[in-house]
């Protein structure tokens, strides 16, 4: 039987000989008062519930889901991270970028397929608004699954760092002239499994495949399973081959499929650790590295056996992903047409207000969401300026493109871009320095994922093949760094958007706040490369 507010309908293609399904979900976004750790307070829901529920689909499915804002007092939206909208660039869901914000009362549609198997999740991209409990597990299940046969159930699990004040107030207190150190808001507690029951039933003569997401909006989180070690099968979605590994590091947004396998020696239940890294750096003590919060659960072999031991770390040191290998033994992309190089650090507006910057450039929204600008300026649309100050950067169909990242903070940070999945050519260690700018001694089978953290001063080389035209963002995963600008945009093959039309409700919804639908980042219909009117400041009250 499926839940409340989901259908299937099954058909048959006959140029496939296969059977695929369109999955529906009829969602109402409502506040819903919950207390996942003891302190009460108003979370975003769905239909009156939260935690929100799990969209779960097979390999070439539709989804479905028609969201109904019904919030009041916020605008809305979902975007389906790490889910490529191959062919439904209308659909990934940042508000500004690919649709006007859902407003309260008003609803959308969002229909796309979902053509790659793997751990995904969905979140608000609008408003800073996932910390306050918008966010669900997407599974995606391949029936060619290379690993079956390998476990016997799966289980998905999340982490998350979890707050007691809502997004927007953080968001106002964090962005003021006085915050001159860029200090983000720090959580007050670690959720696993939202607060809900995170034990987990282990047979011992069972192998189980664990689907982890971290949906925090800050920390990562460190984690390890007493006597039992986790043989890490993707990253991202991405299929890799099969690494041991004893303690993982999973940043915010990140994904980790792993096999725990019971033993016949198994004889008592055995907690496991997870400890939220809120550290600038964790493998630099004179820093004053700390672990305030950490999270015990158990794998029960034996229920009537007591659950009284703890999982102690003497200290974190997590494998590096970085070395992962993608499965199927692919190399480096060759010859990349394109370098983009983006160095991070925090700066300031004119105004004062602490931002953060790509290439010295915080991003700014615009009154046009920057897909239908593409869509509606004509040849115009390889041009970076009719986009504003959104850090555009125009990308010629099927070339390879390399992005460098230069982190010059002492902090590491977590870097996603949407419609891709990137090869991981090189991450070195914190200290490393900026990029030398040689394109030597890099991985070679690289893990491919759509979330790489990048370590304190230091960089991080990444690939990929510009074939899935669209509008698609690059960010640092940190929430409150998303909103102080740390944004850059990919306007992948703009020859190929012109003349793409919009669903009606997406139109509608633009009308119904008056923002403009069409033209430049100013909505300017005559003269597409006329600034006039572009938001060239950032405003000094937050309102996403």
């Amino acid at each position: 039987m499926l839940p409340s507010g989901v259908s299937s309908l099954a058909f048959v293609s006959l140029a496939a000989v296969a059977q695929a399904a369109t999955v529906t979900y009829n969602w109402d976004a409502t506040w819903v008062w919950a207390s996942p750790d003891g302190f009460a307070r108003p979370v975003i829901g769905i239909n009156g519930q939260w935690p929100c529920p799990k969209i779960e689909a097979s390999v070439n499915d539709t989804v479905i889901i028609n969201l109904n804002n019904q919030l009041g007092n916020q605008t809305s939206g979902l975007h389906f991270h790490g889910i490529n909208q191959v062919n439904s660039p209308e659909m990934d869901g940042p508000s500004g970028v690919t649709q006007c914000p859902v407003p309260p009362g008003s609803s959308v549609q969002y229909q796309f397929t979902v053509d790659t198997p793997g751990t995904f999740w969905y979140h608000s991209h609008n408003l800073g608004q996932y910390p306050d409990g918008l966010r669900g597990p997407l599974i995606v299940h391949n029936p060619n699954d290379p690993y079956a046969g390998q476990y016997d159930e799966e289980i998905v699990m999340t982490v998350s760092d979890w707050y007691h004040t809502q997004s927007l107030d953080l968001m106002r207190n964090m962005l003021v002239t006085t915050n001159t150190r860029f200090i983000p808001p720090f959580p007050d507690a670690i959720l696993v499994n939202e607060g809900q029951n995170a034990n987990i039933a282990f047979n011992k003569s069972k192998t189980y495949r664990i689907r982890l997401i971290n949906f925090s909006a800050l920390a990562s989180a460190m984690i390890h399973f007493d006597s039992h070690t986790m043989h890490v099968i993707a990253t991202d979605a991405g299929y890799i081959q099969k690494e041991s590994s004893y303690q993982l590091r999973i940043s915010a947004a990140q994904r980790y499929d792993f096999l725990l396998q019971g033993s016949s020696r198994d004889n008592r239940n055995y907690p496991y650790l997870f400890s939220l890294d809120t550290n600038r750096d964790f493998k630099n003590a004179s820093l004053g590295v700390t672990w305030p919060h950490n999270y015990t659960g158990y794998l029960v072999t034996d229920s009537s056996k007591p659950l009284d031991t703890i999982d102690q770390v003497s200290e974190w040191r997590p494998q590096d992903d970085s070395h992962f290998k993608n499965y199927e033994g692919q190399g480096p992309l060759a010859n990349y047409a394109q370098l983009i190089k983006l160095d991070f650090a925090f700066c300031r507006d004119v105004n004062g207000y602490p931002r953060a910057c790509f290439n010295n450039l915080t991003y700014i929204d615009q009154k046009v969401p920057t897909l239908y600008t593409a869509a509606t300026t004509n040849d115009s649309n390889t041009n970076p300026v009719v986009y504003g100050q959104v850090n555009p950067f125009i990308l010629k169909y099927n070339d390879v493109i390399q992005i460098v990242v230069n982190n010059l903070d002492a902090a590491s940070h977590p870097f996603h871009l949407h419609g891709h999945h990137f090869q991981v050519l090189d991450r070195p260690k914190s200290g490393t320095g900026a990029w030398p700018g040689r394109d030597t001694n890099y991985a070679k089978t690289p893990v491919r994922r759509d979330t790489i953290t990048v370590n304190p001063h230091s960089y991080a080389v990444l690939r990929f093949k510009a074939d899935n035209p669209g509008v698609w963002l690059f960010h640092c995963h940190i929430e409150w760094h998303v909103e102080m600008g740390l944004t850059a945009t990919m306007i992948e093959a703009p020859d190929k958007l012109q003349g793409m039309t919009f669903p009606q409700d997406d139109i509608n919804n633009c009308k119904t706040q008056n923002l403009p639908y069409q033209g430049n980042a100013a909505g300017n219909t005559q003269n597409f490369t006329d600034t006039t009117g572009f938001i060239t400041v950032p405003p000094t009250t937050y309102e996403g």
